[in-house]
C-alpha cells in the first residue's frame, strides 16, 4: 500500500498577493478601524467598539452577499458572551432557538447505539441551540442601530503595509473573465484605510496565515483543523434533546464525532466532523454523513423529512498551544476563529468569539485615545485574552484534542484521566505536526450510491447550499507540484463539495462548486479570496 503526503504537493502561500506595499489608491475610504469579517467575532468588536467610542467611524467587511450567508456552526450556544454585550437584554431576546433541556450521547456501531455518560465537557444543559446565520444577522442589525457601516459582499484581497504596520486592506475586484481579464460588469478592487485593521474572517483565515508569516508569529503546536459537514433537515417529529455521538462511521485511527440538535418544532441540524488528521486518502467525510444517516438514532429521526440545507466548515482544533504566541501587531488585531479560539472538548466556540471581539474593542478603544495603535498600545487585548475565561478554558483542556492522535482508544483513555485532572495530567505539550504533514495510506473506497431521499451526492448536497456562483468565475484555488492521479483521488475524498475530479490521471477542478470550507486549504489546494456573494447562502445554518 503506497502512501501520500499532502504537504509535498502544497503550493505555498500566496504571500506576495496577501501582503501588499502599494500605496494606496487616492479614492481610498478612511476608517478608524476596519473589521475584516462579519461573523460573531466581528460584530461583537463592532458593537462594542460602537459603544465605547460612538464618534469612531467603523467598516465591517464581508465576503457574503448578505450577512450570514458564509456562517455555517454547531450551534449550540453559551450565552455568556451575548449577556455580556447586552446586559439590558433577557435571553429571551436573544436570536436562540430552543433551550437544552436534555441530551444524551451514543457510541455508535454499525447497527447499534450504547448510550454513555455524558463527558464533564460535553454537558449543556442550560445553553440554547440556534442558527448561526440567525445570530450574525440579528447581531449586524444591532451594529447598524449603533452606526456601524456593514459592506456586504466585499472580500478583502489583501492587507496594506507600510513598513512593520497594517494600513488598511484592499478589496478582491469583481467581474474578471475566467482567463483574469476584466469582463463586461468588472469592478475595481476598493482601499480602505484604516488605523487599526481586525481580522475576524474565520476559520483557515489566509491574511491571518499571511500576517504571522510576515511578522515571524509562531506558536507551541501548528493549528490542525477539522471538517465539519451539516444539514438541516425539516422532519414529522419534533426532537426533544441534544444528541451527540461517538465511534462509527468513523475509523479508530480518526477523531470526530457526530451531533443531531432540535432547531424549533418541525426542524433538527445534523452533522459530522472529522479531524483532518486522518490516515486514509480515501476517507471522504461528506460520504460518511451520508452513510451515518443511515443508522436507526438518525433513521429514525429523519426519515419521511425533508432537506432544507446542506453546508460545510473547517474547524480549529489544536487549542491552547496553537495559539499564536500574540494576536495583535502594529495596527492589527486577530479574532474568534481567525486566532484559533475554540475548545474542542466542549464543543464551543461563538462565545470565545464574541468575547474576543469585545476584548479587541476595548483594546483598541483605550489604544486610538491614547494615540498609539502600534503593537504595544493593542497589547492590552494579549492581556485580557490571557487573564479570562477564554485562555483558562483553552488551557484546561489543552492536550485533550491533542491525545488523539494516538487512536481511539488509548486517546480517550489519555483525555480522560486529563479532563478529571483539569489538565495536569499529562503535565506537559503533547506534539503535533501539521494536518498536511501526516502521510495518508492509499486505497480504494468502499462503494456508495445515495437514494436522494436520505442521502445525497455531492452536487446535490452543494445545490441546497444555495451556491449561485457564476460559472466563468476566474479559480480562486491555486493547485501545488506534481499532482498526480493518486493525489487527485485524495483532493476528490477532502473536498465535500465535488471541486475536484480526477480525469484520466489529471485533476479538473471546478472552482464555481466551491462552499469555502477551506478542506483543501488545509491539505491541497491554496483557496484564496473570490469576488463577493461567491460560494453559499446559506439561511438555515
Amino acid at each position: 500500500m503506497s502512501q501520500i503526503l499532502p504537504i509535498r504537493h502544497q503550493a505555498p502561500l500566496p504571500l506576495d498577493r496577501l501582503i501588499v506595499r502599494d500605496a494606496p489608491s487616492a479614492e481610498a475610504l478612511e476608517m478608524d478601524v476596519t473589521i475584516v469579517g462579519a461573523g460573531p467575532a466581528g460584530l461583537a468588536c463592532a458593537i462594542e467598539l460602537a459603544r465605547l467610542g460612538p464618534d469612531l467611524s467603523i467598516a465591517v467587511l464581508e465576503k457574503a452577499e448578505s450577512l450570514g450567508e458564509h456562517n455555517l456552526s454547531g450551534a449550540v450556544v453559551n450565552p455568556r458572551a451575548f449577556r455580556e454585550l447586552f446586559p439590558d437584554l433577557e435571553d429571551s431576546n436573544f436570536p436562540f432557538r430552543g433551550h437544552v433541556d436534555a441530551e444524551s450521547v451514543y457510541f455508535l456501531t454499525a447497527g447499534r447505539a450504547l448510550r454513555i455518560p455524558t463527558p464533564p465537557t460535553m454537558h449543556n444543559r442550560g445553553y440554547f441551540t440556534a442558527s448561526i446565520c440567525e445570530m450574525v444577522r440579528w447581531l449586524g442589525e444591532r451594529a447598524e442601530e449603533k452606526g456601524v457601516n456593514l459592506f456586504a459582499g466585499f472580500p478583502v484581497d489583501s492587507l496594506l503595509v507600510e513598513g512593520e504596520r497594517v494600513r488598511g486592506v484592499r478589496t478582491t475586484p469583481s467581474g474578471l473573465n475566467r482567463d483574469g481579464t476584466p469582463g463586461s460588469s468588472y469592478t475595481a478592487p476598493t482601499d480602505v484605510t484604516s488605523r487599526v485593521t481586525v481580522l475576524a474572517d474565520g476559520t483557515r483565515s489566509p491574511l491571518s496565515q499571511a500576517w504571522r508569516e510576515w511578522r515571524g508569529v509562531g506558536s507551541a503546536n501548528p493549528q490542525i483543523f477539522a471538517l465539519g459537514v451539516k444539514e438541516v433537515w425539516e422532519v414529522k417529529e419534533p426532537l426533544d434533546r441534544v444528541i451527540h455521538t461517538l465511534g462509527w462511521p468513523l475509523p479508530t485511527d480518526a477523531f470526530g464525532g457526530s451531533f443531531m440538535y432540535p432547531l424549533g418544532q418541525n426542524q433538527v441540524a445534523v452533522g459530522l466532523v472529522v479531524g483532518l488528521d486522518y490516515h486514509r486518502a480515501a476517507l471522504d467525510v461528506h460520504e460518511m454523513l451520508q452513510r451515518m444517516k443511515l443508522h436507526p438514532v438518525f433513521r429514525e429521526r429523519l426519515a419521511g423529512g425533508t432537506l432544507l440545507e446542506w453546508g460545510a466548515k473547517t474547524i480549529p482544533e489544536g487549542g491552547w498551544y496553537a495559539l499564536p504566541e500574540r494576536r495583535q501587531g502594529d495596527g492589527l488585531v486577530v479574532v474568534g476563529d481567525s486566532a484559533g479560539f475554540v475548545d474542542v472538548p466542549s464543543l464551543k466556540g461563538i462565545h470565545y468569539a464574541m468575547q474576543s471581539g469585545m476584548f479587541a474593542a476595548r483594546a483598541i478603544h483605550a489604544a486610538l485615545t491614547a494615540g498609539d495603535a502600534a503593537s504595544a498600545g493593542l497589547a492590552a487585548y494579549d492581556a485580557m485574552v490571557n487573564g479570562s475565561y477564554i485562555a483558562d478554558d483553552l488551557r484546561r483542556t489543552r492536550n485533550v484534542r491533542l491525545a488523539f492522535t494516538d487512536g481511539l482508544w488509548l486517546g480517550g483513555m489519555k483525555a480522560g484521566l486529563m479532563i478529571a485532572t483539569g489538565g495536569r495530567i499529562p503535565g506537559g505539550r503533547i506534539e503535533v505536526e501539521p494536518d498536511a504533514a501526516v502521510p495518508r495510506e492509499t486505497g480504494a473506497p468502499d462503494p456508495f450510491t445515495p437514494d436522494n431521499q436520505l442521502t445525497f451526492g455531492k452536487l446535490d448536497a452543494v445545490f441546497k447550499s444555495g451556491n449561485a456562483t457564476r460559472d466563468t468565475i476566474p479559480s480562486h484555488l491555486i493547485v501545488g507540484q506534481d499532482v498526480d492521479g493518486a493525489v487527485a483521488d485524495f483532493y476528490t475524498h477532502v473536498c465535500p463539495a465535488g471541486v475536484y475530479e480526477r480525469v484520466g490521471d489529471e485533476l479538473r477542478v471546478n472552482a464555481p462548486n466551491c462552499v469555502d470550507c477551506k478542506a483543501t486549504d488545509v491539505l491541497g489546494p491554496r483557496w484564496t479570496p473570490r469576488e463577493g456573494g461567491s460560494g453559499p447562502k446559506y439561511r438555515l445554518m
